[in-house]
């Protein structure tokens, strides 16, 4: 059950399939206009095609069929599930009845749990099948797509550029048209980092909105499960699914204008590549031709500083505790200090500085209740006052500080002459994870390398429809990203 297990039964390797995003391919399905069967073995010649990535760790092919031709006899029967017959990628935190979960760890590499996460059965329940499961950073650990077990997730436009991380393989997969979508996770950045990285949509619900039950967790403050797709559509579609039809705020516009964005380059654009720079201002001036209203905001001399306290200090300090307690309650066959003790080097001295209790650097009891009681409270604050006071429909910057660095270079690398290491990388969204807004990565083309842009939408908390119909219509005004295939 690798990427490069082969079938019986070949894909017609037909490229107008593998293009179809989420929603374009459920409608295809339910008129009879392809089969599944025939969708899914595009699909899966594609995963052949494209199994040099790696950005999957598990595929099963027969599987994959055998789902498919159930949702033929299914259709045929009369079933209308919003998404019969399409087969979408898992992050390999998320539990598989059916597959093995690994959480990007060699010593779990055929571990296969008695339960589904929530969101596996709520997919499944609306027809979709699991196509495989998404190689990612060890533990979701990291923002590069390095992993030592399952090979580095090598970006689809170029491949010797980082695919970003922790959710590598779902964005990759979903840019080179494996999937049409996959579903991720985010902590500080990991859906929105390889979304733009990867040239593909990325969204993060506001923290709490979907379930999380059954996936591996960083810190249940500030985790959220969510998407990577190529369309903002596919994305209004699966939240209506996952949350179970909630309409807790409008999800049509009919155009931008009226719309109200801000930017505050003090704390967004102080250090960025810049072919990126320029392509923020470009999408700006869109916005403005569209009829949009764009106004710069200063977010308070300490923004910053505050942001990245809150969201590091509960990052660090909830890990080990959430981790031992998923292992335990999911009957996994290893602790968290087994996982502490095989993790590579690099991760290794991450934890053992700050992550393992009672490590040089772990956070205090006193120090975390002052993170959780008064920073993250203080910072929701200062996002709420630019909405509300401000009547501010969503913050705009661009999602990574810098298009794709080389993969050889991927612990330090140069923007705009200056050295970073490879947590630069989530500069720019970590204050929404910190606060627990709900964001989304919009693909805003290619730099002249050829490498994609991303430019993230941040709205007030459980405004998630509300964004995501604002988010539609600026897709539809940003410079497209073609293929890479």
């Amino acid at each position: 059950m690798t990427p490069t297990d082969r079938s019986s039964t070949e894909g017609s390797g037909d490229s107008q399939l593998t293009e179809l995003g989420v929603a374009a391919a459920a409608a295809a399905i339910r008129r009879g206009d392809i089969t599944a069967e025939s969708y899914a073995s595009a699909l899966l010649d594609q995963a052949r095609t494209q199994s040099g990535i790696h950005s999957f760790i598990t595929v099963d092919e027969s599987s994959v069929l055998a789902a498919a031709r159930a949702a033929d006899k299914a259709r045929a029967a009369g079933a209308t599930a919003p998404l019969l017959g399409v087969p979408l990628g898992v992050k390999d935190s998320y539990q598989t009845q059916d597959l093995p979960t690994s959480l990007g760890l060699g010593s779990l590499r055929d571990f296969v749990p008695t339960t589904d996460a929530e969101i596996v059965t709520i997919i499944k329940g609306a027809g979709a099948t699991v196509f495989g499961k998404n190689n990612l950073v060890e533990m979701s650990y990291g923002v590069t797509g390095h992993n030592a077990e399952y090979g580095q997730v090598l970006n689809p436009y170029s491949h010797d550029r980082l695919s970003g991380g922790s959710s590598s393989g779902s964005a990759a997969s979903v840019a080179a048209r494996i999937v049409p979508a996959s579903f991720g996770g985010d902590t500080v950045g990991s859906i929105r980092i390889p979304a733009a990285l990867n040239g593909v949509v990325g969204y993060k619900p506001t923290t709490g909105r979907w379930p999380r039950g059954g996936v591996a967790p960083i810190s249940h403050t500030l985790d959220t499960t969510g998407l990577l797709a190529r369309h903002v559509e596919d994305a209004l579609l699966i939240d209506a699914i996952v949350t179970g039809g909630v309409a807790d705020q409008p999800a049509t516009r009919k155009d931008l204008r009226g719309a109200r964005f801000a930017y505050a380059p003090k704390h967004y654009l102080a250090l960025v590549d810049p072919e990126v720079e320029r392509r923020f201002h470009e999408t700006v001036a869109r916005l403005r031709e569209a009829g949009a209203e764009v106004v710069e905001i200063d977010l308070g001399d300490d923004f910053t500083a505050l942001a990245d306290r809150t969201a590091w200090n509960l990052f660090l300090r909830d890990t080990y505790r959430a981790v031992s307690a998923f292992l335990r309650e999911n009957d996994y066959p290893v602790s968290a200090d087994d996982v502490h003790r095989r993790l590579k080097p690099q991760l290794q001295e991450v934890w053992s500085a700050v992550v393992v209790p009672g490590s040089p650097g772990y956070l205090s009891d006193e120090d975390y209740a002052t993170t959780l009681g008064t920073d993250r409270p203080a910072l929701q604050r200062r996002f709420a006052q630019v909405f509300a006071r401000d009547g501010i429909d969503a913050l705009i910057f661009p999602t990574t500080p810098a298009p794709a660095p080389r993969i050889a270079d991927q612990w330090e690398f140069t923007v705009a002459g200056q050295k970073v290491e490879h947590l630069f990388l989530a500069k720019n969204t970590v204050p929404a994870s910190g606060a627990g807004l709900p964001g989304i990565s919009l693909p805003a083309g290619l730099t002249r390398a050829g490498l994609p842009i991303g430019i993230e939408l941040d709205g007030p908390r459980n405004h998630d429809r509300e964004l995501l119909a604002l988010a539609r219509q600026v897709e539809r005004v940003l410079v497209p990203v073609p293929s890479p295939v």
